[in-house]
């Protein structure tokens, strides 16, 4: 653990593609980052801060997970004491990968997996707060959720994001369709006729976010290490890179380990079911588009060769 230098201070600023948690704006404690590509998160109360610092040293040091899935999970360079963004004062952060900080104009969705968000110690009252928030949304019904929400439309029409209360009222029918909406070249604002035209390069492919969710599922049928509760998935890639036909690899990341538990020798079965779920439906966009994708080649006046991956030639 570090203390910073009161000039390096002046080098962090408010996270500007943050889409869930809390936000270090009017006053309120919340991450920050600066321009090297890190990312500081005030360690949370009642020791879940402590617990998730905790996760990352153990996690770094365990042999038994494997290196092809470190990929997963953000660098965690330990805390360091930092003035807390609400002006209380010193406080210890987490000292982590800035995700998005590659990434010029980044389409992200925060997805949180499991059917249910509590964990196994936590009390009556938390318990029945996570409950209700979970069936609320989709958690219960699907065993995911999304929980934040950015997509890129273009320059002109900038970012959609919508609001925390939004975004907790999505369906089963506005999560289909916000899949659907990522990987379109027509979702800004007000348009409901998703294209999908990205799915192919996006959701498929060997290096997209299908293949990349597959190798996670494949290491949760059998690890038994953790039981990660209220954990999301961060989806996202650069739609302006993909829409110019230039190389944008598609990331994922596991964030938000605060209330990680010891597996004991058992699966997780609540977050190998939630990622089953997402799967499935990420595999319905990308058949779907693909199917388009031969529609459309059949019934264009000029025939075309479509390949294997769905695109017309």
């Amino acid at each position: 653990m570090s203390i910073a230098h009161s000039s390096f201070y002046n080098m962090l600023k408010v996270p500007e593609h943050q889409v869930a948690g809390h936000l270090a704006i009017d006053g309120k404690l919340g991450p920050l980052v600066d321009d090297s590509g890190r990312f500081y998160k005030p360690l949370q109360g009642d020791g879940r801060g402590n617990k998730e610092l905790a996760f990352y040293e153990s996690f770094s040091s365990d042999t038994r997970v494997p290196d092809h899935i470190r990929k997963y999970f953000p660098v965690c360079y330990g805390s360091q004491l930092l003035e807390a963004s609400n002006g209380s004062g010193l406080l210890h952060h987490l000292v982590l990968q800035d995700i998005v900080s590659s990434h010029r104009n980044p389409s992200i969705m925060d997805v949180k997996i499991g059917s249910r968000t509590w964990y196994p110690e936590a009390s009556d009252n938390y318990i029945q707060k996570c409950l209700e928030k979970d069936r609320r949304t989709t958690t219960v019904s699907l065993g995911f959720r999304i929980a934040g929400l950015q997509l890129y439309g273009g320059k002109e029409s900038g970012y959609w994001r919508p609001g925390r209360k939004e975004v907790q009222s999505f369906t089963v029918y506005n999560v289909r369709s916000i899949l659907r909406r990522f990987v379109s070249s027509n979702s800004s604002i007000g348009n409901e006729n998703s294209d999908c035209s990205f799915a192919p390069s996006i959701y498929g492919g060997s290096a997209g976010i299908l293949e990349q969710l597959l190798e996670l599922k494949a290491w949760f049928e059998d690890q038994t290490i953790y039981h990660f509760h209220s954990c999301s998935l961060l989806i996202l890639f650069d739609k302006e890179s993909v829409s110019k036909g230039s190389a944008s690899v598609p990331e994922i990341k596991l964030i938000d380990f605060a209330h990680v538990v010891e597996g004991k020798g058992v699966i997780d079965h609540n977050f190998l079911g939630g990622l089953c779920s997402l799967i499935k439906f990420v595999s319905e966009v990308l058949s779907d588009s693909k199917e388009s994708s031969i529609k459309d080649c059949v019934e264009s006046e000029k025939p075309g060769i479509c390949t294997d991956n769905g695109n017309c030639q």
